[in-house]
C-alpha cells in the first residue's frame, strides 16, 4: 500500500511539474516581454527629449524657449518677452531658460557630458543684474528650482561629472537669484508681489494682487536654498507666506484663488485643485517630506480632507466658494491632472486610480488633455481649447506605475506618447495644440516639455535614476534628495477624527494612513484583532449614530473612497453601491 501511495505521488508529480515549468517559463517570457518593451519606449522618449533639446539649442538658445514652427525664440520669462528684438535692452540675451530646466533632465537620461557643457556655459554667462521684471513664482519654480536640483545633481558622487570643473556655480546662481527675491516680500502682510525687477526690486505702482500658488508654492525651492546655503532669510520669508496664507482660511478649511498681498484681502472666492490654487496643496505635502515638518503635515492634513469633503463628486473635483463649500464651476481643467499623482504620496491609491482614468477618458476624446471641459454639459470650453504640452496627466501616470506596478499604466503612458508625436511633432520641435478640436498648432514649446512631460514619460519606462535613492519632484519636474539632515524632527502622532486605534506596546493611540504615511490599500495587520487602517480620504459622517436629514450629514467612506449619502430611513452609508 505503501508503494502505491509513492507511485501515485510520483505520477501527480511527473504530471504537474511540466505545467508548472510552463507556467514559469510563460511568467518569465512576459517578464522578459515587459522589459523589452520598456527599453523600447525608454528609447523613444529619449528621441523626443533630444529633438526638442537640439531643435532649441540650434534656433532659440541662449533665450528663454523655442518657437519650432518658425525656428526663432521668445524671451517667455519676463515682460521682455512682449517685446521685439530690436527693442530689448542691449545686454539681455534671454536667461536660457529651457537650458535650466533641462539640467536634471539630461543627468536622468545620462549626458553627463552635456550636462557639464551646460554648467560651464551658465556659470561663465548667466546673469541675473538685468533690467527684467520676471514674475517670482514661474522663476522660482523654473530658474530657482533648477539650479537648486542641478548643483545638487552635479556634488552628487553618484554622478559621473568630472568634479574639478564644478566649484559651486549653480548654487552662487541660485543664492544671488534667491536675494533678488527677497524685496518681493516686503508687504505688510508677507505675503509676496507677483512680480519683482530683478535689478531695482519692486517697482512703483505693483500690482498687489497675486495667487494663492504664488505665494503659497515657494517653500521647496527656496527652503532647499537655505538648506544649501546656511541663509535662512529664504526659508523664513517662504514660511512666513505660507502660515499668512493658511490663516486666511475659511471655517471649511478652504481658500480662494486671487488675493491682494498688502491688505490680505481675498479678490476671488472660488477655488478648487487647478490653476492659482494646485500646486500650494502639492507643496505642503512635499514639504512635509522634504523638511519635516509638524505645523505643514498639519496644514496639508485639513486642507486635503477640506478638498475632499466640499470639492470631489465622485472621480471629478468641481470648484466651490470657500466660504460656504457650494459648488461653483463645474469643469475639468488640464492642470487638476496632477491630483492623482499627489494622491499616490498620500497613499489614496484608489482615488488616485478613480480620477485619473477619468482625466485619460477625456484625452483619447481628443487625442490630448484640453485645457478646459465643461464637467455638467460634457463639453469643450468655448475659448480654453488649447493644449500646451502639459505633463500632468504623464506624471500623475509615473507616480501610479511607481505604487502599483500595474503595466496598464504604461500603456497610458505609450497612448500619450503617441498623441504627442502624430500631433505635435514638427521639423523645428514640439509646438502646442491651439485648438484641441483641429489640432490647429502654436508657434511655442515651453520649456516645461523638457522639464517635466519628457522626464515623467521616461521615468515610467525606465527608473533607474530613481534606484536607491529618494527623491521628491517639484511642481516644475526638478528633483530634490529628502535628506534625514534636513528635517526638523520625526512625525508625531496627531488626535485625528478620521483615525483607527492601533496599538503600540502598552499605549492605544489614534492613527490613520496619512499620520503613519502607508499606502491603505496594502496596509493590514497581522494580529488576530487589528483593524484596517483608515484611508486619508475618509471624512466621518456628521452623527456618531450616522444619522442623518441630508446628504450633507454624510462623508467620504475610508475604503472606497465614495461619497456616502442618506438614506429614505435617515441613515448615512454607500447606498448608491447596494
Amino acid at each position: 500500500m505503501f508503494q502505491a501511495t509513492v507511485v501515485k505521488w510520483i505520477l501527480l508529480y511527473l504530471v504537474i511539474s511540466p505545467t508548472i515549468f510552463i507556467i514559469c517559463l510563460s511568467d518569465l517570457h512576459s517578464n522578459n516581454l515587459l522589459a523589452a518593451k520598456r527599453k523600447r519606449m525608454s528609447e523613444r522618449v529619449r528621441k523626443m527629449f533630444y529633438h526638442a533639446y537640439d531643435n532649441y539649442m540650434m534656433y532659440a538658445f541662449p533665450h528663454d524657449e523655442l518657437k519650432p514652427l518658425t525656428k526663432t525664440f521668445t524671451d517667455s520669462l519676463s515682460e521682455l518677452g512682449n517685446l521685439k528684438l530690436e527693442h530689448l535692452p542691449q545686454q539681455y540675451n534671454g536667461s536660457a531658460l529651457t537650458l535650466i530646466e533641462s539640467l536634471s533632465s539630461l543627468v536622468i537620461l545620462g549626458n553627463y557630458t552635456e550636462f557639464e557643457k551646460a554648467i560651464i556655459w551658465l556659470s561663465e554667462n548667466l546673469s541675473f543684474d538685468v533690467d527684467a521684471r520676471v514674475n517670482l513664482f514661474e522663476c522660482n519654480i523654473r530658474v530657482l528650482g533648477g539650479l537648486v536640483s542641478a548643483h545638487i545633481l552635479a556634488t552628487d558622487s553618484t554622478n559621473r561629472l568630472v568634479q574639478v570643473i564644478y566649484k559651486n556655480q549653480l548654487l552662487d546662481l541660485a543664492e544671488d537669484l534667491g536675494r533678488r527675491f527677497l524685496p518681493a516680500f516686503n508687504t505688510p502682510t508677507g505675503l509676496p508681489y507677483a512680480w519683482i525687477n530683478l535689478k531695482h526690486g519692486v517697482i512703483a505702482d505693483e500690482t498687489t494682487e497675486t495667487s494663492t500658488s504664488g505665494c503659497g508654492s515657494l517653500i521647496l525651492e527656496m527652503g532647499a536654498l537655505s538648506r544649501l546655503t546656511g541663509d535662512t532669510r529664504f526659508e523664513t520669508a517662504a514660511l512666513r507666506a505660507l502660515r499668512k496664507l493658511w490663516s486666511m482660511r475659511s471655517s471649511l478649511n478652504l481658500l480662494g484663488t486671487t488675493l491682494d498681498v498688502a491688505t490680505g484681502d481675498w479678490i476671488e472666492y472660488s477655488s478648487g485643485i487647478g490653476a492659482g490654487v494646485d500646486s500650494f496643496y502639492e507643496y505642503l505635502m512635499k514639504a512635509y517630506v522634504l523638511f519635516g515638518r509638524d505645523e505643514i503635515w498639519k496644514m496639508f492634513q485639513s486642507a486635503y480632507i477640506g478638498v475632499q469633503k466640499y470639492f470631489r463628486h465622485g472621480p471629478w473635483y468641481h470648484e466651490a466658494d470657500m466660504r460656504t463649500g457650494t459648488a461653483t464651476y463645474w469643469q475639468l481643467t488640464s492642470l487638476q491632472a496632477f491630483w492623482p499623482g499627489l494622491q499616490v504620496l498620500v497613499g489614496d491609491i484608489e482615488a488616485a486610480n478613480s480620477s485619473h482614468r477619468e482625466f485619460f477618458k477625456v484625452w483619447k476624446k481628443y487625442g490630448v488633455l484640453p485645457e478646459r471641459y465643461l464637467l455638467d454639459h460634457q463639453v469643450l470650453h468655448p475659448t480654453e481649447k488649447y493644449y500646451p504640452l502639459r505633463p500632468e496627466l504623464a506624471e500623475s501616470t509615473f507616480y501610479l506605475y511607481q505604487a502599483t506596478k500595474d503595466p496598464w499604466y504604461m500603456e497610458v503612458g505609450e497612448s500619450i506618447m503617441n498623441s504627442l508625436n502624430a500631433h505635435t511633432r514638427v521639423k523645428g520641435g514640439f509646438a502646442s495644440i491651439r485648438d484641441v478640436t483641429t489640432m490647429q498648432l502654436e508657434d511655442h514649446q515651453h520649456s516645461f516639455f523638457l522639464a517635466e512631460t519628457c522626464k515623467y514619460l521616461y521615468l515610467l519606462f525606465d527608473d533607474s535614476f530613481l534606484l536607491n535613492q529618494n527623491y521628491i519632484f517639484t511642481t516644475e519636474g526638478h528633483p530634490l534628495p529628502v535628506r534625514s539632515n534636513w528635517h526638523e524632527k520625526l512625525p508625531k502622532a496627531y488626535n485625528l477624527s478620521n483615525g483607527s486605534s492601533i496599538k503600540t506596546g502598552k499605549q492605544r493611540k489614534r492613527s490613520s494612513a496619512m499620520s503613519l504615511q502607508i499606502c491603505p490599500a496594502s496596509m493590514i495587520h497581522h494580529e488576530p484583532n487589528a483593524r484596517r487602517l483608515e484611508s486619508a480620504c475618509h471624512i466621518p459622517d456628521t452623527g456618531a449614530d450616522h444619522r442623518c436629514f441630508s446628504d450633507d450629514d454624510c462623508g467620504v467612506d475610508a475604503n472606497t473612497c465614495g461619497r456616502r449619502s442618506c438614506s429614505l430611513a435617515g441613515y448615512c452609508g454607500l447606498w448608491s453601491l447596494i
